[in-house]
């Protein structure tokens, strides 16, 4: 074998290692999503419809977030029914747990107990046999001398340290999401609020063009799941570039 072929395989598997991303498998089941978090996340306001509009047959998914959700209320309240609707898929599909949260948690508890919290619940994921996902916290859309101001930072900070405690995947929607909007201006940012004022939830634009972003992160993560996502390439470019999107794309 010629040393400039071992160099490409060496290089190869490298990135693999590096980047930490699955190989497609021949035997690999389809992702089932099952979407958890905060009102961010939920139907009508969230990302969470967004993204699973992109979901392609035969993978599936269901949006679980709630409206005012904290890691410790959503454990209380639902919980069991995650891990039901882990056991009750898995033997078809591959259970995706995404986990966001942060901005109801933000007021009420400290980022130890927040960690503390994401860790246990990706934990149970594992232990129902699915794969969770940690995702850092969609941005507010409040800006600040031009500027989108980062009141998330820390939070995002100890979401992506509980993965990695953890040793599981995480996307970075918190910084994917400043960026983009910093790029696209105040003015246009403020295009995706559900309403007059509400710089934290999302119209239905927004859920469009804030769900694509989420997807193509889970793609950067999980490259084996190409073929379960209608791609939408103009849209995905925008985002990208750092360019202003409608969502009708």
């Amino acid at each position: 074998m010629k040393p400039t072929t071992i160099t490409a395989i060496l290089a190869t598997l490298l990135t693999q290692v590096v980047h930490g991303s699955p190989q497609p498998r021949q035997d690999a089941k389809p992702p089932y999503f099952i979407l958890t978090g905060d009102s961010t996340v939920a139907v009508n306001g969230g990302w969470g419809d967004g993204f699973l509009s992109f979901v392609a047959d035969p993978a599936s998914g269901v949006n679980k977030g709630d409206s005012g959700a904290t890691t410790v209320s959503y454990r209380n309240e639902f919980w069991d029914e995650v891990l039901s609707e882990v056991a009750n898929t898995v033997s078809d599909y591959e259970p995706i747990v995404t986990i966001q949260f942060g901005h109801n948690d933000q007021k009420t508890l400290t980022l130890e107990e927040y960690g503390d919290n994401l860790e246990a619940l990706a934990t149970d994921v594992q232990g129902a046999g699915g794969t969770p996902i940690i995702i850092t916290s969609l941005t507010r859309r409040a800006f600040e001398n031009g500027e989108v101001i980062q009141n998330l930072a820390d939070w995002r900070a100890e979401a992506i340290n509980s993965a990695k405690d953890v040793g599981i995947q995480y996307l970075d929607l918190n910084i994917a999401s400043t960026d983009y909007v910093n790029a696209i201006g105040e003015e246009n940012g403020h295009t995706y609020d559900l309403s007059d004022g509400d710089s934290t939830h999302l119209n239905a634009a927004g859920e469009v063009v804030f769900g694509r972003m989420v997807a193509d992160l889970m793609l950067e993560a999980r490259p084996d799941f190409e073929g379960y996502f209608t791609p939408n390439e103009a849209l995905s470019e925008k985002i990208a570039n750092g360019e202003y999107a409608t969502g009708d794309e």
